[in-house]
């Protein structure tokens, strides 16, 4: 009989090395999808629950001592305090630790500030004394009175100064030394109400008044300290006139939009370099009784006297596009702008909104305060009150 050999079925070849490689990669893909979608999932989870969150009470998380100069305004300086007078001005944590202290002697201090930068200057005088976090860093002698100064986030000043029948814009560094400066006349440009310059320095917006055929008119003119303005003359490099009307307001929300505010219209202009008109919103007449600006939104605060509320604050973003119409009837001592709220208070209470108007909080300081501010953490403020500083928490 023959000998037969049996041979092992044959089993169905496995998948090759590629293929067995695009599997594994196809899986990974799947998987690192499934965790960003998760991730997506919690932050909109997160952030609604956030949006959407009402506020039940304020609970002071600390507070410290603070001693009082005679007839001391405060103003918030990022997460410090800043204390200034007369005769001086002071820079303290929100734990009432001292950080510096500058003293001067003024009739009418004028402060200013730009992020992590402050100047103080005097009305009239020629001192402007210019200083970050840290402490002072210098000090700028103008040599003609001061009418107006605006300080940016490296420390350059743009500084009207009066000389008689003229007026000059000129550009210091925070150590005083001249960088630009140029002559405006009540004939030529017209006589300089306020000044603006961008967080970045580069930009410098001046209002100018000036009449002309018997007629008030205003001109909202741009100069270019970068490169770009340097081929122009006087480095002015766009302006927009207006004719009948006062324009005491103009300010830079960012690098490089800004907006002016007149007795009957709200203008915002950009465009990087070389500024142009963006929008332009008309009040009809109404009288405007204050102008905000601050993180990126700017507002106009009307009289309302209408069943809606007695005041009606207009919300404006970056872009100059209307947010929202606000109405309120408490009483106030100034308005607050976050990126995403609007803050109303007053020596004895406040209320928190989102920018939709939603009411978030509402509630009363347990003794009156002189300055309420916001922190680098959203739901933390300070309260300063005449003897103490107070870390209040939104819970």
């Amino acid at each position: 009989m023959a000998e037969v050999t049996h041979f092992p079925a044959a089993t169905p070849a496995g998948p090759s090395l590629p293929e067995r490689i695009r599997s594994h990669k196809l899986a990974i893909a799947y998987r690192t999808l499934l965790i960003i979608v998760l991730a997506v999932a919690v932050v909109l989870l997160s952030y609604y629950s956030w949006r959407d969150k009402v506020f039940s009470e304020a609970v002071e998380v600390k507070s410290a001592h603070l001693t009082e100069a005679s007839g001391a305004e405060f103003l918030a300086f990022g997460d410090n305090v800043l204390q200034y007078s007369k005769d001086g001005i002071r820079c303290m944590t929100a734990d009432g630790e001292g950080l510096w202290n500058q003293t001067y002697e003024m009739q009418t201090p004028i402060v200013r500030l730009c992020k992590s930068i402050v100047a103080a200057g005097d009305y009239n005088g020629h001192m402007i004394y210019v200083a970050d976090t840290g402490g002072p860093i210098g000090t700028i002698d103008t040599n003609l009175p001061i009418r107006d100064f605006t300080v940016a986030s490296q420390g350059v000043v743009a500084a009207v100064l009066d000389d008689r029948d003229d007026a000059w814009i000129y550009l210091y560094d925070a150590q005083g030394n001249t960088l630009a400066y140029f002559k405006t006349t009540m004939a030529d440009s017209g006589y300089p109400l306020a000044v603006a310059i961008s967080p970045n320095g580069q930009l410098v917006g001046v209002s100018f008044l000036y009449a002309k055929d018997g007629k008030i008119r205003s001109s909202v003119a741009f100069y270019n300290f970068g490169s770009v303005g340097q081929n122009a003359i006087d480095n002015y490099v766009s302006g927009y006139d207006y004719t009948g009307v006062v324009t005491p307001y103009i300010s830079f929300m960012d690098d490089d939009m800004a907006c002016a505010v007149s007795n009957d219209r709200i203008m915002f202009f950009g465009g990087g370099q070389i500024p142009t008109s963006r929008a332009e919103h008309l009040t009809g007449g109404e009288e405007i009784m204050s102008v905000y600006c601050q993180n990126g939104h700017a507002g106009l605060l009307f009289h309302n006297n209408t069943s809606e509320g007695a005041y009606r604050l207009q919300i404006y973003d970056v872009k100059g596009e209307p947010v929202n119409t606000l109405f309120f009837d408490c009483d106030f001592e100034d308005i607050l702008f976050t990126e995403d709220r609007v803050i109303i208070y007053s020596a004895d209470d406040w209320t928190v909104y989102d920018m939709a108007g939603n009411e978030k909080y509402a509630g009363a300081f347990k003794e009156p305060i002189r300055m309420l501010a916001t922190t680098s953490s959203r739901n933390r403020f300070l309260a300063v009150t005449s003897d103490s500083i107070h870390t209040l928490e939104l819970q």
